[in-house]
């Protein structure tokens, strides 16, 4: 009996020693980390608010006695703009998208030198509006941690209507005001960078940068009996925006993973006995 005991000892202790060294000879657990990737395929919905900062545009006044009148200075206001747009995204790095924007009013004004005055300059002053239509084009540069950075490019149309437009000699004395309003279509580009964050797999948050060129406006014409037709025209209206919007994703929207994917090497296995 105590010799079964002693066996049994010694071969519990072998295995012991068996397992240790098999778990010593043993590869370390390899964690790894699949990249996120967005999703490939699919129509998409968009919409978006943003802020338009004007740059100064060159205005002029044409006058048919003395000719082209180039204002010494002009100032814009900033304005709001809204957006809706449908898309479709072709791979895992281009979407393209058609958009609408529409942009609230915006009034500028230019001082011309006063040719028929004691001295001293006149206020031009019109208000602007204008929706744009244009066709976009979207780079994605790969997403990190849902988010995914991007730059594009994008062509269109803008129609620019203008209105409430009057002229103020110095001193505030001789207001005239134009009867009516003006609209014409103009070619409009645009160039953009941002980023959209993933909320679920099929809704997005876009937060991005326009530079917008919109092309010129023109005020309606202003019939005089003694001058003739006269008309304001701005020149090189262009827009700093930041934009904040939505996408719905229809198709499967962006691929992330639950988390980091553990798997273990297999090694040989090796025995003591």
């Amino acid at each position: 009996m105590d010799n079964f005991f002693k066996r049994l000892s010694l071969t519990g202790f072998a295995v012991a020693l068996s397992t240790a060294a098999y778990a010593a000879d043993l590869p370390t657990p390899v964690i790894e980390h699949i990249p996120e990737v967005p999703g490939v395929g699919g129509w998409y919905l968009r919409g978006d608010i943003g802020y338009k900062f004007y740059n100064d545009p060159s205005g002029s006044f044409n006058d048919p006695v003395i000719g082209d009148l180039r204002f010494q200075r002009e100032s814009m206001d900033d304005a709001w703009m809204i957006g809706v747009g449908v898309g479709y995204q072709f791979n895992d790095y281009f979407r393209s998208d058609v958009t609408i924007d529409y942009e609230t009013s915006a009034n500028v004004k230019g001082y011309a030198v006063c040719g028929t005055c004691a001295g001293g300059f006149s206020t031009e002053s019109t208000d602007v509006d204008v929706w744009t239509v244009m066709l976009n084009g979207y780079v994605d540069l790969g997403t990190w941690n849902r988010i995914t950075p991007y730059v594009g490019a994008g062509i269109g149309a803008s129609y620019v209507t203008t209105d409430n437009t009057y002229s103020i000699n110095p001193g505030g004395t001789g207001r005239t005001d134009y009867d009516g309003s003006h609209s014409e279509w103009n070619f409009a580009w645009a160039l953009m960078a941002g980023a959209s964050y993933a909320v679920t797999d099929n809704w997005a948050i876009d937060a991005g940068y326009q530079y917008r060129d919109l092309g010129d406006a023109k005020t309606v014409k202003l019939h005089d009996a003694g001058t003739g037709e006269t008309r304001v025209e701005w020149d090189d209206l262009t827009a700093h925006e930041i934009r904040l919007g939505v996408r719905y994703n229809f198709g499967a929207g962006a691929r992330v993973p639950a988390g980091p994917v553990y798997y273990e090497p297999q090694g040989p296995i090796t025995s003591n006995f």
